[in-house]
């Protein structure tokens, strides 16, 4: 270890200890991914393949406090709360807001593989800041980097990996809130609530429709492939499967245009008119409002804790 300048502090290191410090963690991260995967694949063949033709809009039965709070509430409360999240600094207080959010995970028994998966799909923007921030992070006052084989060039900022981690620690915690906030009401529900708390209702109906027929027109594409496949298609570096695939694109984007037209009419056939159903009667009771503010007073009180520590 030597100093080249007072402000920074720089270790030196073997070249090929690069490739253990960065090729060994992308390894065990991809363990970690696949056995994720598996074990929310295995949850959810558990209950069988779901239909997407009639999917499931529904929210999971409970009678937790997350299922019966005003879903106004729940919306308002944990997204004010993830905002105070992303204001953290320290280490430590994003550790406690995972440890937060496994605390809410527990209470409104949400399913494991659902939280599973909505981790995986974080993975890959949190590998990215642990990968890149301490290879690009400038350089301040009282650093700590270590350079590989004597390149300068290629220097590791332990700041830049600490502040990775914080960001990568954060975004888990609002990852994990995710779930509870989706999967504790109905998802026409939580867009009436959204409505109510001034978003377009069109952009609901939008929202909700979407949901509604992606699974269905993916369900659909499963479909063509799997008679394709049959009849002997499989896909090579070759114009015939280019031509193949544009084919399979173009029936798809036919089929779904006629699917939506027939749900079009059906809709107005019952009287649609620029407006769904309300599908409860959202009722605003003083215990939401308290559990609203005990939520937030926790968050304030992460924040203070984040700024008063050393």
């Amino acid at each position: 270890m030597d100093r080249p300048m007072d402000e920074v502090t720089v270790v030196q290191l073997p070249l090929w200890q690069l490739l253990a410090m960065v090729g060994l963690p992308v390894v065990v991260l991809a363990v970690i991914v696949a056995v994720l995967k598996r074990v929310a694949r295995a949850a959810s063949m558990e209950k069988g393949e779901p239909d997407w033709s009639v999917p499931q809009l529904e929210g999971r039965a409970g009678n937790t406090p997350l299922h019966r709070w005003d879903v106004r509430c729940k919306i308002v409360t944990i997204l004010v709360y993830s905002f105070m999240i992303t204001a953290i600094h320290k280490m430590p207080t994003a550790l406690a807001a995972i440890g937060l959010s496994c605390l809410v995970l527990v209470v409104a028994r949400v399913s494991l593989a659902r939280v599973l998966m909505r981790l995986l799909a974080i993975v890959g923007f949190i590998a990215m800041f642990l990968l890149v921030m301490p290879f690009t992070v400038p350089l301040k006052n009282g650093d700590t980097v270590i350079v590989f084989g004597g390149l300068q060039w290629l220097h590791f900022s332990m700041r830049g990996f600490h502040l990775a981690a914080t960001i990568a620690a954060k975004a888990v915690a609002i990852t994990l809130l995710m779930e509870p906030l989706l999967a504790t009401a109905p998802l026409p529900v939580t867009l009436q609530g959204l409505s109510r708390l001034g978003v377009p209702e069109m952009v609901g109906q939008m929202v909700l429709l979407s949901y509604r027929y992606l699974n269905v027109f993916r369900h659909e594409a499963r479909r063509m492939s799997t008679g394709m496949q049959v009849r002997g298609f499989r896909k090579r570096t070759g114009l015939a499967t280019v031509q193949a695939m544009a084919n399979f694109l173009g029936m798809l984007f036919v089929r779904s245009f006629e699917r939506t037209e027939r749900v079009f009419d059906a809709m107005r056939a019952r009287g649609y008119k620029g407006r769904f159903p309300e599908q409860a009667e959202l009722r605003l009771r003083p215990v939401d409002i308290v559990g609203a503010g005990l939520w937030l007073t926790i968050g304030v009180a992460l924040l203070v804790y984040d700024r008063m520590a050393w």
